[in-house]
């Protein structure tokens, strides 16, 4: 992505949670504001919650993302969305991948998978570790690496606004 392109989501971030509909819907539903608040810790935060839940198997990630909101603040609608990192195209090849990561790094046998329920289901006590030791992996890591990106994306981003400021003077 070029530098414009980090700076117009930056932007159209801020230019939306300002725009009267948009406090309109916040009045009217009675929401906290600090839930759609567009700087950039609450972004980076909502990154790494949304991409944290995402590698983890389970249904329902979206209610586990509800379910931080009274323990912290961040970006709501951006961690649900973040969540759909995981969808029923995705997951498949994403949990097959932690489950091989977890396998290697833990030195188990890895079990030739099918996907089907039968299968999960009879092999589910053989997969569960490796499974989630790949899932704990991948959740730090790339919920890590998404905070990290966003927080030097935005830094730039506002970087590069000021000195564009100072030569426009």
């Amino acid at each position: 992505m070029s530098s414009y392109n980090h700076s117009m989501i930056r932007k159209t971030l801020k230019k939306t949670s300002k725009h009267k509909k948009f406090n309109d819907f916040i009045k009217k539903y009675k929401i906290p504001r600090e839930y759609l608040s567009t700087n950039r810790k609450m972004v980076s935060k909502a990154v790494f919650i949304g991409l944290f839940i995402a590698f983890i198997p389970m249904p329902m990630q979206m209610l586990a993302v509800l379910a931080i909101m009274p323990f912290l603040k961040f970006n709501v609608p951006i961690a649900l969305a973040m969540c759909w990192l995981s969808n029923p195209l995705t997951m498949p090849p994403l949990y097959y991948i932690e489950y091989l990561t977890g396998s290697f790094i833990l030195g188990t046998e890895i079990a030739p998978v099918e996907m089907t329920i039968d299968w999960f289901s009879e092999n589910l006590d053989d997969i569960f570790i490796p499974l989630y030791f790949g899932t704990l992996l991948f959740s730090v890591f790339g919920a890590s690496i998404g905070y990290w990106l966003v927080n030097h994306f935005w830094k730039g981003s506002v970087q590069r606004d000021k000195k564009l400021h100072r030569k426009s003077r």
